[in-house]
């Protein structure tokens, strides 16, 4: 069984002597069983969480403990609890089991993923659900990337928007924006400042007694020329080209419907190569409507939970409800998009009974494509906060998914965007 790991003040990682790795499962505290531990996979991060004391196992089994002090031979050490957080294509099935003061601040928008020791290499609760080469982290080496954001730059100064995307890639290490200046697979470009919800875990928005944005968010509207400059030359010089709208930089890109479709219309106008893409909440069916009239190949609707209480209540949506982001799937499907939909995994509640019902009956009424798989980046402690309590068992990540490719053996479960050629092959 994994050890427990903790840190200290400057971040000096530890394995305990006798205290087993705990796990957090919603409002459960469990052992990690064997089959959900995996090494630690290359690319990923581990950081402290502040103001959280680790919780562990005695060896008996029976006793669970929070850690408040370790002696390191006369240093005594205020333990910090670990995380990780797995690199892309990777779905924690635990959360790190921690002891929280309640009159502390809520943590960074990061995937908490509980980690311990074993076989003198870290381990993580986390399984593989999508191996795309196109998502190591080995193939977005900065050092490599600096020379091209320079050179585009100089021969495109006018561009806002590149400029936009540049600070995303240089700054945030966004790999789709990345992409951009690397000329290849899924490019990002954002349009939309604003936004119809109000979403607890926003990365680019944040109320600030809440916790810092990961990311500022795009504070312009691009012109659609600005747009059509990157994607046109995106998709005809890109493999497996995706130009994507809708990043974690910006808002709701159905607000900037128009200017998308105008852009979409001109592209297909020089070029038929390429994927056209959309991330999206779903609100606006009639706005998405008119894309997928103009030319969009594919679209990804993001979502919690297929609950409406529990999308609400994270969502916090202005001006719709659920009743559109079902309307709006069921509309892309009918006009022949490959549809996923984004579902932001969270241990303890994704796999919850009834939440496991409700994405079922979900995929049954609307005929989905694909689900992607995503961490929800939240403290957990916030995300529990703010939902609804359960009302039933919780089955656990991997029986959720056992279950959910049993019940779909034709949906495709994965974590990325597929070109609308790999698409098209997984349908037949």
């Amino acid at each position: 069984m994994a050890r427990l790991v903790f840190a200290d003040a400057e971040g000096q990682i530890y394995d305990h002597p006798t205290l087993e790795m705990v796990g957090r499962s919603g409002d459960l505290f469990v052992r990690p069983s064997p089959d959900e531990l995996i090494p630690l996979p290359p690319g990923s991060r581990l950081f402290t969480m502040p103001e959280r004391r680790p919780l562990g196992w005695g060896r008996s089994g029976k006793s669970l403990r929070i850690l408040d002090a370790v002696r390191a031979g006369r240093r005594v050490i205020k333990p910090l609890t670990v995380a990780a957080f797995p690199s892309p294509g990777y779905t924690r099935t635990l959360l790190p089991a921690t002891s929280w003061d309640k009159g502390g601040g809520f943590l960074p928008l990061w995937a908490y993923t509980a980690v311990g020791w074993h076989d003198e290499q870290f381990y993580v609760a986390a399984l593989q659900v999508d191996d795309r080469p196109t998502w190591n982290p080995a193939h977005y080496d900065d050092r490599i990337l600096i020379g091209k954001v320079k050179d585009r730059l100089e021969a495109n100064p006018q561009n806002r928007l590149l400029h936009q995307v540049a600070h995303c890639a240089l700054n945030y290490h966004c790999f789709t924006a990345k992409n951009v200046f690397y000329q290849r697979w899924e490019a990002g470009v954002p349009t939309s400042p604003a936004c119809n919800a109000d979403c607890v875990g926003c990365i680019s928005l944040q109320p600030s007694q809440r916790c810092r944005a990961s990311h500022e968010r795009l504070d312009f509207v691009p012109t659609a020329e600005e747009v059509v400059q990157i994607g046109l030359s995106h998709l005809r010089e890109a493999e497996e080209g995706i130009l994507s709208f809708g990043q974690g930089c910006e808002g709701e890109p159905l607000l900037q419907a128009e200017l998308i479709r105008e852009a979409i219309l001109k592209i297909r106008q020089e070029t038929s190569q390429g994927t056209l893409h959309l991330n999206t909440n779903g609100s606006r069916p009639q706005q998405l409507r008119r894309l997928c009239e103009a030319g969009l190949d594919s679209v990804r609707v993001s979502l919690n939970s297929a609950n409406a209480s529990v999308y609400q209540s994270y969502y916090q949506p202005k001006n719709y409800s659920f009743k559109e982001v079902v309307e709006s799937i069921k509309l892309a499907k009918d006009y022949g998009l490959f549809v996923s939909v984004n579902l932001l995994v969270f241990p303890g509640v994704t796999d919850r009974e009834e939440e496991v019902e409700s994405l079922f009956q979900l995929i049954r009424d609307t005929g989905l494509d694909m689900v992607q798989l995503r961490n929800l980046d939240i403290d957990p402690d916030l995300y529990l906060s703010r939902i609804p309590a359960r009302k039933g068992n919780v089955l656990g990540i991997l029986n959720f998914l056992k279950g959910l490719k049993r019940e779909f053996p034709k949906l495709e479960v994965g974590c990325f965007t597929r070109p609308k050629t790999v698409s098209a092959d997984k349908r037949r």
